[in-house]
């Protein structure tokens, strides 16, 4: 995943990069797979590979392949690197109070995951806990999801048909020349 990373910072062909993308979420999801969160890694994997990917490469078909070069930064980089790394202590602070992982007395493996295993079938009457959870526990989540999946999806048809409707705005030489044929 980091040499993925790395190559996604250091390519200026953006098509590579909306593909390293889709790598690094499939890697992504081979890892939540390993940690058993297998819902996530689905989630991962439809979401990040699959639709964002493709959303991208439609980004792609409406702009530039490559990256404008910038004759000089406009900025230096010290003050991104310091955000960075401010972020990045603050992210490890946090997690210094954090239980061991897979320690069974948790407070994540006590406060609802017990009522899940236990409950779920009879409270949602599905058999399967994680469709149970996906779908009735967490349904506004997954909703909330999909809607921004959604919405992503219609603004990239709406700017494609943009697109579109110019280029019938401006037709070339050989169009007009075929619709004076037709009169």
């Amino acid at each position: 995943m980091a040499v993925t990373a790395i190559g996604i910072l250091r390519m200026k062909n953006l098509f590579a990069v909306v593909m390293l993308g889709g790598i690094y979420s499939l890697l992504s999801a081979l890892m939540f797979v390993n940690l058993d969160a297998v819902d996530v890694a689905f989630t991962e994997a439809a979401v990040g590979a699959g639709i964002s990917t493709v959303l991208m490469l439609g980004t792609l078909a409406l702009t530039s392949r490559e990256e404008k070069r910038e004759k000089k930064p406009a900025h230096t980089i010290w003050l991104p690197l310091l955000v960075v790394v401010a972020t990045g202590v603050a992210l490890i602070y946090g997690t210094l109070d954090m239980p061991a992982y897979g320690d069974p007395n948790a407070p994540v493996h006590q406060h609802v995951a017990p009522r899940y295993l236990t409950d779920s079938e009879t409270e949602v009457g599905m058999p399967n806990i994680v469709t149970s959870v996906l779908a009735s526990y967490r349904g506004f989540d997954t909703l909330g999801e999909t809607t921004v999946v959604f919405t992503a999806l219609v603004g990239v048809l709406i700017l494609l048909a943009g697109r579109r409707r110019k280029e019938d705005e401006n037709p070339t030489l050989e169009e007009l020349e075929e619709r004076e044929d037709e009169v």
